[in-house]
């Protein structure tokens, strides 16, 4: 079973047990799923509502953009635990002849590509969704500012999370042009979201 699909008890159950997967590069797509989740619940709070009328447009856009990212965000959950089941996979090949080892050894560059691909991907989800909330605070329906200060820190988490499983796969990376792309690719927008998510919570705790 797919874990998007599992009851939220049955997941969690998984998740604390001894199973390496899923780990973090999942429950990192999760929370980037429920922040993207949370400023879409926020803009429908503020659609169609005649006192939020300067803030129709902004909330219209973010809730539109925010269904193709709550989408892919949530597939990445599974597709996370998939990805490092290949590496799992690759490193349980047989190694005895010089094909087996030369097999062996490229199905575990392939599977760690995969793995940095995802979290990295998940990055740019959650920092687009970051992105998006920012264009709502102050420009929504204020009795659902904490659940858009949430969403700030989901969609952060998402993207430090996904940081974290990109680092720890670049070393495993045979090409060094890949390895620098995500390295400088990824740091870039760990910084500037760090930098965007800490103004957000204090806009928005301040207007609470």
């Amino acid at each position: 079973m797919k874990l998007i699909d599992m009851q939220v008890k049955e997941y969690l159950e998984v998740l604390r047990s001894d199973a390496p997967a899923p780990g973090g590069g999942s429950v990192s797509a999760l929370a980037g799923a429920q922040g993207v989740g949370l400023f879409m619940m926020v803009a429908d709070l503020t659609l169609g509502k005649e006192k939020y009328a300067d803030y129709q447009e902004i909330c219209r856009e973010a809730k539109e953009k925010g269904a193709a990212l709550y989408e892919e965000l949530t597939a990445a959950i599974d597709k996370d635990t998939e990805a490092f089941n290949l590496v799992a996979a690759a490193f349980k090949m047989p190694k005895t002849t010089d094909d087996e080892k030369a097999a062996r050894k490229q199905a575990i560059a392939d599977g760690t590509l995969v793995s940095t691909q995802v979290p990295f991907r998940t990055m740019q989800l959650g920092y687009e969704g970051l992105m998006l909330a920012k264009t709502m605070i102050g420009r929504s329906n204020p009795n659902a500012a904490s659940d858009l200060g949430v969403a700030v820190l989901n969609l952060t988490g998402c993207i430090k999370g996904a940081w974290l499983n990109v680092l720890i796969n670049l070393p495993g990376l045979a090409d060094e042009e890949q390895k620098k792309y995500f390295a400088e690719e990824g740091k870039k927008m760990y910084d500037a979201a760090d930098e965007i998510a800490s103004s957000l919570y204090e806009e928005v705790a301040a207007s609470l």
